[in-house]
Protein backbone atom coordinates (compact mmCIF):
# COMPACT_ATOMS: atom_id res chain seq x y z
CA UNK A 1 0.00 0.00 0.00
CA UNK A 2 1.40 3.44 -0.89
CA UNK A 3 2.54 5.69 2.01
CA UNK A 4 -0.10 8.26 1.04
CA UNK A 5 -2.48 6.08 1.53
CA UNK A 6 -1.26 4.72 4.55
CA UNK A 7 -1.26 7.90 5.63
CA UNK A 8 -4.76 8.90 4.70
CA UNK A 9 -5.99 5.71 6.38
CA UNK A 10 -4.54 6.51 9.85
CA UNK A 11 -5.65 10.41 9.19
CA UNK A 12 -9.01 9.26 9.40
CA UNK A 13 -8.44 6.55 12.54
CA UNK A 14 -6.91 9.62 14.51
CA UNK A 15 -10.39 11.72 13.91
CA UNK A 16 -12.32 8.65 14.84
CA UNK A 17 -10.27 7.96 17.98
CA UNK A 18 -10.32 11.80 18.50
CA UNK A 19 -14.01 12.33 18.30
CA UNK A 20 -14.64 9.82 21.17
CA UNK A 21 -12.02 11.26 23.38
CA UNK A 22 -14.04 15.27 22.84
CA UNK A 23 -17.38 13.38 23.90
CA UNK A 24 -15.62 11.51 26.78
CA UNK A 25 -14.06 14.78 28.01
CA UNK A 26 -16.69 16.94 27.56
CA UNK A 27 -14.81 19.17 25.26
CA UNK A 28 -18.15 20.21 23.15
CA UNK A 29 -16.30 23.30 22.05
CA UNK A 30 -13.34 21.11 20.80
CA UNK A 31 -16.63 18.66 18.86
CA UNK A 32 -17.77 22.10 17.36
CA UNK A 33 -14.03 22.18 15.65
CA UNK A 34 -13.32 19.14 14.82
CA UNK A 35 -16.91 18.85 13.23
CA UNK A 36 -16.77 21.87 11.73
CA UNK A 37 -17.25 21.42 8.21
CA UNK A 38 -19.76 18.46 8.95
CA UNK A 39 -23.65 17.63 9.36
CA UNK A 40 -24.30 15.61 12.41
CA UNK A 41 -27.14 13.25 11.93
CA UNK A 42 -28.47 11.35 14.49
CA UNK A 43 -31.99 10.80 16.46
CA UNK A 44 -33.05 14.32 15.97
CA UNK A 45 -33.02 16.70 12.99
CA UNK A 46 -29.45 17.12 11.00
CA UNK A 47 -27.28 19.38 12.68
CA UNK A 48 -24.46 21.32 10.99
CA UNK A 49 -21.33 23.61 11.38
CA UNK A 50 -19.09 23.54 14.62
CA UNK A 51 -21.13 25.67 16.75
CA UNK A 52 -24.58 24.38 16.28
CA UNK A 53 -22.88 21.18 17.28
CA UNK A 54 -21.58 21.99 20.05
CA UNK A 55 -25.01 23.28 21.51
CA UNK A 56 -26.89 20.14 20.40
CA UNK A 57 -23.91 18.33 22.43
CA UNK A 58 -24.20 20.68 25.50
CA UNK A 59 -27.83 20.50 25.52
CA UNK A 60 -27.80 16.42 25.09
CA UNK A 61 -25.54 15.38 27.39
CA UNK A 62 -25.49 15.51 31.02
CA UNK A 63 -21.99 17.20 32.58
CA UNK A 64 -20.70 15.74 35.88
CA UNK A 65 -18.50 18.08 38.54
CA UNK A 66 -15.71 17.03 37.18
CA UNK A 67 -16.83 18.44 33.67
CA UNK A 68 -16.93 14.84 31.91
CA UNK A 69 -20.56 13.05 31.14
CA UNK A 70 -18.55 10.22 33.02
CA UNK A 71 -18.24 8.12 29.37
CA UNK A 72 -16.07 6.43 27.94
CA UNK A 73 -16.96 5.18 24.10
CA UNK A 74 -15.43 2.26 22.48
CA UNK A 75 -15.02 2.64 18.97
CA UNK A 76 -14.32 -1.18 16.93
CA UNK A 77 -14.65 -2.80 14.26
CA UNK A 78 -13.67 -0.03 12.02
CA UNK A 79 -13.51 -0.28 7.98
CA UNK A 80 -12.38 2.47 6.22
CA UNK A 81 -11.82 3.47 2.81
CA UNK A 82 -9.98 5.76 0.50
CA UNK A 83 -10.45 7.00 -2.71
CA UNK A 84 -6.77 8.72 -2.56
CA UNK A 85 -7.17 10.79 -5.89
CA UNK A 86 -10.64 12.27 -4.90
CA UNK A 87 -9.59 13.30 -1.38
CA UNK A 88 -12.51 11.58 0.37
CA UNK A 89 -13.45 8.60 2.79
CA UNK A 90 -16.23 6.48 4.04
CA UNK A 91 -15.87 5.11 7.56
CA UNK A 92 -18.45 2.26 9.39
CA UNK A 93 -17.48 1.21 12.73
CA UNK A 94 -19.66 0.29 15.75
CA UNK A 95 -19.99 2.33 19.50
CA UNK A 96 -20.09 1.37 22.68
CA UNK A 97 -21.14 3.77 25.35
CA UNK A 98 -20.05 3.10 28.90
CA UNK A 99 -20.71 5.04 31.72
CA UNK A 100 -20.29 5.00 35.11
CA UNK A 101 -20.78 6.97 38.51
CA UNK A 102 -20.05 6.74 42.23
CA UNK A 103 -23.40 5.55 42.77
CA UNK A 104 -23.90 3.66 39.05
CA UNK A 105 -21.83 0.71 38.36
CA UNK A 106 -19.71 0.83 35.21
CA UNK A 107 -22.36 -0.64 32.45
CA UNK A 108 -23.31 -0.03 28.65
CA UNK A 109 -25.65 2.30 28.35
CA UNK A 110 -25.95 2.48 24.27
CA UNK A 111 -24.38 1.03 21.54
CA UNK A 112 -25.07 1.50 17.43
CA UNK A 113 -23.05 2.39 14.73
CA UNK A 114 -21.55 5.20 12.69
CA UNK A 115 -21.18 6.01 9.63
CA UNK A 116 -18.71 8.73 8.53
CA UNK A 117 -17.65 10.76 5.42
CA UNK A 118 -14.63 12.75 5.35
CA UNK A 119 -12.60 15.04 2.67
CA UNK A 120 -9.74 15.88 2.10
CA UNK A 121 -9.00 20.11 1.99
CA UNK A 122 -5.77 21.85 2.30
CA UNK A 123 -3.84 18.82 3.20
CA UNK A 124 -6.18 18.11 5.97
CA UNK A 125 -8.57 15.19 6.64
CA UNK A 126 -11.85 16.53 8.01
CA UNK A 127 -15.56 15.07 9.05
CA UNK A 128 -17.69 16.42 7.03
CA UNK A 129 -20.76 13.60 8.15
CA UNK A 130 -21.22 11.41 10.85
CA UNK A 131 -24.26 9.65 10.80
CA UNK A 132 -25.54 8.06 14.67
CA UNK A 133 -27.56 4.66 14.97
CA UNK A 134 -27.91 3.50 18.27
CA UNK A 135 -29.16 0.26 18.29
CA UNK A 136 -29.37 -0.65 21.54
CA UNK A 137 -30.19 1.31 24.56
CA UNK A 138 -29.62 0.89 28.47
CA UNK A 139 -30.29 3.08 31.61
CA UNK A 140 -29.30 6.61 30.11
CA UNK A 141 -31.17 8.77 32.52
CA UNK A 142 -28.05 9.48 33.58
CA UNK A 143 -26.13 10.45 30.52
CA UNK A 144 -28.78 12.16 28.20
CA UNK A 145 -31.01 15.52 29.20
CA UNK A 146 -34.21 14.07 27.86
CA UNK A 147 -34.02 10.82 29.65
CA UNK A 148 -33.41 12.53 32.57
CA UNK A 149 -36.64 14.29 32.28
CA UNK A 150 -38.86 11.95 32.11
CA UNK A 151 -40.84 10.47 34.51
Amino acid sequence: MPADLISSYRAVENLLARYAELVDDGDFAGLGLLLADATFVGSGPPVSGGEAIEKMFRDTLIVYADGTPRTQQVTSNVAIEVEEQAGTAVARSYVTVLQALPDLPLQPVAAGRYRDRFERRGGQWRFTERRVDIRLVGEVSRHLRQAAARP
